[in-house]
């Protein structure tokens, strides 16, 4: 059973960096054609896609957010992280982390509540 969990502080200053990883069990990151994505839904608001790494370790983020995100991987520990720089309260949202399987979204994690506050 493919599961993925998402970690990172619930609150972070506006201007500052959030920071979340994503942990992957029973699958490797590495294994194709697998994607890795963050995927946020702000409050009130549909679910917007923020970018992924492909098992190749490549990676696509949205244009929206490319200037302030990068999305990296740990394979030794099969991990996967979300770095948004210069945050506002803007970026206030439920993030969750997931998996692409050729064109289709087949697990998720639970979400983390990210609110930007100072």
């Amino acid at each position: 059973q493919v599961q993925l969990q998402e970690s990172g502080p619930g609150l972070v200053k506006p201007s500052q960096t959030l920071s979340l990883i994503c942990t992957v069990s029973g699958a490797s990151i590495t294994t194709n054609p697998y994607q890795w994505s963050w995927v946020r839904q702000p409050p009130g608001k549909g679910l917007e896609w923020i970018g992924y790494v492909q098992f190749s370790g490549d990676t696509y983020i949205s244009p929206s957010l490319k200037s302030r995100t990068s999305i990296s991987r740990d394979t030794a520990k099969n991990e996967f992280t979300l770095q948004l720089r210069s945050v506002t309260p803007e970026d206030t949202a439920v993030y969750y982390c997931a998996r692409v399987s050729r064109t289709s979204y087949d697990y998720w994690g639970r979400g983390t509540q990210v609110t930007v506050s100072s």
